[in-house]
Order: C-alpha cells, then sequence, then structure tokens
C-alpha cells in the first residue's frame, strides 16, 4: 500500500502560540488565477476554524486528565510496592512506560497552550507534568520543538533532521558513507527501530544537559528541583523494593519501552516527508501540510498517538485542544483538497515502512528526488 495524498494548494495566518513561536506566512506573495495570496486562503482557513468553535478551550477535558494523572501514578507505585521483589514486575515496568508516554503527552499539550489561556498556567502545568512525572525538561524540550515547529523539515533549521547517527539529507549521508562505509549507511532505515529504544535515556540525558549548560532556561531552579526528585525517587524507589538484578532489568524495560513508545508517537509525523532546501521560502500553509502526515485510525490511535497523528492539523493551529483535532481534520483535509495542497495520511504500520525505504534510499544513493519534487513543483506553481 502506499500513501493516501489529497492534492490542493495556497494558504494563509495562523495564530501561533506564545509559547511556540511560530513564524508568520511569507508578506508579499503573488496573487494565485483565483486572486488570493498563499497568505489570504490560510486567512480563509484559519476563520472556518474559528468559526466552527475548534479553538475553545476543554477544560473538563483537560483538568480530568491532570485530576487522573497523580492518581494513575500513585496507584502504579502502590501496586509496585505491593508485589514486590519479583520477575513479574517487568510488566509493572511495561505499564509505568505506558503511563510515562501519556503524562509526556499531557505536558505536550500544556507547552503549546492548548490547557488554559493562562501562559502562566500552561507553563507551570509543563514543569510539573513533564520535569516532575517524567522527568523530562520543559526547558530542552520548549527550545528544541518551537525551533522544529517553526521550519518542519528545513535543511540547517529543523533539530529534528540534524546530523547526527541518522543521515536525512544527501549531503550528511556523504559524511556518514566516508566514516562508515556505503553498505553501513545504506541500511540505515533498518536502525529506526533499535534506536527507538534507547530514546528515553537520550530524552533524560539531554534534558540533564540543558539545565546544566550555559544556555538560558527561564526556570532553571525549578526545573533541576524537580528533575532531580522525579529522578532520585524513582530510581531509589526500585532499588529498595527490587533486588539489584532485578532492579536494574526493570529500569531498562521501562525507558527502553518508553522511549520507544514515545520516539513511535512521534517518527511517524515528518521522517520521509519532503526535506525543504534551506534556501527555499514556503508559505505557512505548505510549510506545515507538505512536509506533516497524518496516521488514519480510530479514536483509539488518536488515544495512543496523543493526538500527534493529526500533525498537519497540529502544525497549523498548535494551540487547539488536542479533542477539537480530528473534527479540524475534516475540514483541513477538504481545504487542503479545494487549493491544490497535498494534503498526506497513511496507516501507521505503512509509515514505518516509508520511512525505512526512505533512509535507506538517501543513505544507499543519497537521493531525496522522489520527496523534493512534489514540494518544489507547487512551490513553482504560487
Amino acid at each position: 500500500m502506499t500513501e493516501t495524498t489529497h492534492t490542493t494548494g495556497p494558504p494563509g495566518k495562523a495564530q501561533a502560540p506564545p509559547q511556540v513561536q511560530i513564524s508568520r506566512p511569507t508578506q508579499g506573495a503573488r496573487p494565485t488565477r483565483g486572486g488570493h495570496t498563499p497568505s489570504s486562503d490560510y486567512t480563509e482557513l484559519a476563520q472556518r476554524i474559528r468559526d466552527e468553535g475548534l479553538m475553545r478551550r476543554r477544560y473538563g477535558y483537560y483538568w480530568t486528565k491532570l485530576i487522573l494523572t497523580p492518581l494513575v501514578l500513585a496507584i502504579g507505585v502502590l501496586a509496585f510496592i505491593w508485589i514486590g521483589d519479583t520477575w513479574w514486575q517487568m510488566f509493572t515496568a511495561a505499564a509505568f512506560a505506558v503511563i510515562f508516554t501519556q503524562i509526556a503527552f499531557l505536558g505536550h499539550d500544556a507547552a503549546h497552550r492548548q490547557i488554559f489561556k493562562s501562559g502562566r498556567w500552561n507553563e507551570w502545568i509543563s514543569l510539573i507534568v513533564g520535569n516532575l512525572f517524567v522527568g523530562m525538561s520543559y526547558g530542552w524540550w520548549q527550545n528544541k520543538h518551537t525551533r522544529h515547529h517553526s521550519n518542519p523539515n528545513k535543511v540547517a533549521a529543523d533539530p529534528d533532521i540534524a546530523p547526527g547517527v541518522i543521515a536525512f539529507t544527501p549531503d550528511d549521508a556523504e559524511a556518514r558513507r566516508s566514516s562508515t562505509g556505503s553498505w553501513a549507511i545504506g541500511k540505515q532505515g533498518w536502525l529506526v527501530i533499535p534506536l527507538l529504544f534507547l530514546q528515553g535515556v537520550a530524552l533524560h540525558g539531554s534534558s540533564i544537559g540543558r539545565l546544566f549548560s550555559r544556555q538560558r532556561v527561564s526556570r532553571r531552579w525549578a526545573e533541576i528541583l524537580f528533575l532531580s526528585i522525579r529522578l532520585v525517587a524513582f530510581t531509589t524507589l526500585v532499588f529498595l523494593v527490587l533486588s539489584p538484578g532485578i532492579a536494574v532489568t526493570f529500569l531498562a524495560v521501562q525507558l527502553g519501552i518508553f522511549g520507544f513508545y514515545l520516539g513511535g508517537s512521534f517518527a511517524p509525523n515528518h521522517k520521509g516527508m519532503p526535506i525543504v532546501p534551506k534556501s527555499m521560502r514556503l508559505d505557512f500553509l505548505r510549510r506545515q501540510v507538505l512536509v506533516s502526515r497524518n496516521i488514519r485510525g480510530s479514536r483509539v490511535v488518536d488515544t495512543l498517538m496523543g493526538g500527534l497523528n493529526y500533525q498537519a492539523e497540529h502544525h497549523l493551529f498548535p494551540s487547539m485542544p488536542r479533542p477539537h483535532l480530528r473534527r479540524a481534520a475534516v475540514i483541513v483535509r477538504e481545504y487542503c483538497a479545494a487549493k491544490d495542497v497535498r494534503y498526506t495520511e497513511t496507516g501507521l504500520f505503512q509509515s514505518y515502512g516509508i520511512i525505512i525505504r526512505y533512509l535507506n534510499q538517501v543513505g544507499l544513493r543519497g537521493e531525496t528526488d522522489l520527496f523534493d519534487c512534489p514540494l518544489i513543483q507547487q512551490r513553482r506553481s504560487i
């Protein structure tokens, strides 16, 4: 099977949440045949979304989650202590991994100001949920994620495709090929799955590194306090209840599944989608929709992926409360079809196949033409 795409056209102006600084659509864009500029087209879409009431707050939904979060954690801890020193605790480790991932999704919503009107309230919820409950720095996440939202999949701008273990661009692949060899880099797509199991450790490590670096962190000491309590208290509890061998295995299982689940929820969103050249300028709608991939599914998928399966809608309206994304997707999909802007959605497992093939192709031949062409052609038609 292949990805389902709907071809559509120009955009308009989005309301960027204060926490996530998203650059505005390019001004002075040339009018299209219908007399609209890309900016005015997006303004029209944003107005439709507002008219449908999809930007209004969902306090009942989020207060329920905020109240249940500490209760579920408390139940998990009590169950862990009651079960005691046994290898059956590996199931508990998996349960904690799922709980922490779902809590991280809630922190993601707060960081995008989806929960409250007050930026201060959202920030403190992010700090408590992210640092204290999950062990992931809000300051580190905000810095990285803001840059990603501003220029998704853009070379030298999006930190999510920066050079690293995986090469996302031909230039990065060429650099890697000289050090690892063509065979190794040509199989890099297959590294994605095992690397996801290391994301939990990487997230904790990056969080600690950010907080103890010289980079600016607005609430550094609050973050350090919360993060320290979470990491030290949870690790201490594990070693107090479990014997050393079981404790180490427990933490490995919990971190591995947590990293796989969280990383696996974010990976389908942009990987294997068009890579935007460093010099290319795109209006806001195309910048967000053309490089985003939605994941089809029921409300169960919505819950499992924390709403990230509506990636195009989330990027267009980052402060939209998660419960509204499903309805917004219908409007955005139809609007993109009417405007001839490519809108992509696929199945979850299918998306991983696309990612693996894409990364292997980049590594083996250093080619991204298949993905660049639709983007460049549509940009030239504006």
